[in-house]
Order: C-alpha cells, then sequence, then structure tokens
C-alpha cells in the first residue's frame, strides 16, 4: 500500500485519477481473464468426464459405478499410466511452460497460453465429476465463489501491508505439494484432512496477498507507460488469483463434497 499512497500524493488530481482509471481497468482485465479461464477449465472437465463414461459395459468392462463403465477415452485418462502425466503437466507446465511464454510472447501469446493451461487443467480435474455428485460440485463452487470474492475484495481494500505473508504461504504451498505426493502412495485419510484443512487456509491467504500484489505492482509500474509489460502482469495477476480459485475449490470440496 506505500506504493499507492506514494504515488496519489505525488501526483497531481488529473493525474492521480488517471491512475486510479487505469488500475481499475488492469483488475478488470485480470478479474475477466481469470473468469473465461475458469470457464475454459469447467467446461474441458465436464466435457471430458462425459466422454470418459458410458452405461455399456461391452466398451471396456471398467465398471466405476453402479451403472457407469469407462469408454476407451476413460481407461486411458483415468486406468492407465497416463494419468499420472495428466495429474502432473499442470504442474510441469507452471514452472516451465508459462514462464518461457512471459519471455517470448506478446500479451496476446501469453494470454492464449494461459487458455491452453485453463484446458489442460481441466482434463487434470475432469475425474472430479466421476467421483463427487453434481449436486455438491455446484455447491462447494458457490462456497468457493462467495469466499474468493471477499477475501480478494479485503486483500484491494485493506490498508494493511500484507506483503509479508509471501514467503511464509509459498513455504505452506512447498508443503501441501510434498505432503500430497507422499500421500498418494500412503493414501492416508488423517494426512488427506490435514492437508485439505491447511489447504483451505492457505490458498485463502494467498487470494488476499495475491490481489493486494496485483494492484501494488501495477501501481509500481503505472508511470511508465510500458503496456506491453502491464498487459502481461495482468496475465500473471489472473493465473496468480485463477490458481488459488482451483485449489481452494479442489480442498473445500474434499472437505465438503459428497461423493458418489
Amino acid at each position: 500500500m506505500a506504493e499507492y499512497n506514494t504515488i496519489r500524493t505525488g501526483a497531481a488530481g488529473a493525474r492521480t485519477a488517471q491512475i486510479d482509471e487505469g488500475l481499475r481497468a488492469h483488475m478488470n482485465k485480470v478479474y475477466g481473464t481469470m473468469s473465461v479461464g475458469m470457464f475454459i477449465t469447467f467446461l474441458a472437465a465436464w466435457a471430458i468426464a462425459g466422454l470418459a463414461v458410458t452405461t455399456d459395459p461391452s466398451v471396456t468392462g471398467i465398471q466405476i459405478g453402479t451403472d457407469k463403465f469407462l469408454t476407451g477415452l476413460g481407461q486411458a485418462v483415468y486406468a492407465s499410466p497416463l494419468k499420472w502425466v495428466i495429474m502432473f503437466a499442470p504442474l510441469a507446465f507452471i514452472f516451465f511452460g508459462i514462464g518461457a511464454a512471459m519471455k517470448r510472447l506478446s500479451a496476446a501469446g501469453v494470454q492464449l497460453v494461459f487458455y491452453a493451461f485453463a484446458a489442460l487443467m481441466g482434463l487434470s480435474l475432469s475425474s472430479i465429476f466421476l467421483v463427487f455428485t453434481g449436486y455438491s460440485i455446484i455447491q462447494v463452487f458457490l462456497v468457493t465463489a462467495i469466499s474468493f470474492a471477499g477475501l480478494s475484495l479485503w486483500g484491494y481494500t485493506t490498508k494493511k501491508d500484507i506483503s509479508g505473508w509471501g514467503s511464509f504461504l509459498i513455504m505452506g504451498v512447498i508443503g501441501l505439494i510434498v505432503a500430497s505426493i507422499v500421500n498418494i502412495f500412503l493414501a492416508s485419510s488423517a494426512i488427506a484432512f490435514a492437508v485439505s484443512v491447511l489447504g483451505v487456509l492457505i490458498f485463502a491467504g494467498l487470494t488476499a496477498y495475491d490481489t493486494q500484489n496485483i494492484k501494488n505492482t501495477y501501481l509500481a509500474h503505472a508511470q511508465g507507460g510500458d503496456s506491453e509489460w502491464l498487459g502481461k502482469a495482468a496475465i500473471m495477476g489472473a493465473l496468480s488469483l485463477y490458481l488459488d480459485f482451483i485449489n481452494m475449490f479442489m480442498f473445500l470440496l474434499q472437505l465438503m463434497g459428497n461423493r458418489e
């Protein structure tokens, strides 16, 4: 918040109004890009889950419910070694794909990469439509959306500097990733519950932290007038909030969702 107050104090009235207007446009782009990414993820997950299931037992013979069987696609995605590639592909994309795109592509290109990542995330998350009831998915999504909106609004409006949260929260995320990978092999319900509770708290904090960071990043560079850089910054901000929402939703689903 210090950057915001400094810029506002040192600028003339017209310049201050211009910065405020630019900030609103920047945040609108962040939330708009994030929303499109969320829609792509949901659509991809729903479509793939629908294609992965059939009521005809003669297709693969792999039963996943009282009257549901996997199709050839479902067998490849959920019951073959390919499932490990699909599971970890979004994580690899974040570490390697997004950074390379930021350096080499224009803002429009980075945006397309983000949408491709959102589709890949949909493939990775599509199994939730087979594991949880549709009603509980919608219910948890609404709870997540309301919580996310409140946390993001607080992060945007608070005068408290929460930049110090960053290193602590990132360490928490790394711990969650390690614990989740370990629990794939241990299959401990106690660890799964603890990870889910901590995951909700960590990504709730990251939602507020990332929102304030997006705002301060714009204000620190607004006077430079580099529209291309600010365009990329908006997409990276959208990615950060998108990941906060997705992870908070998944952890809440583990805690609150009703299984098929």
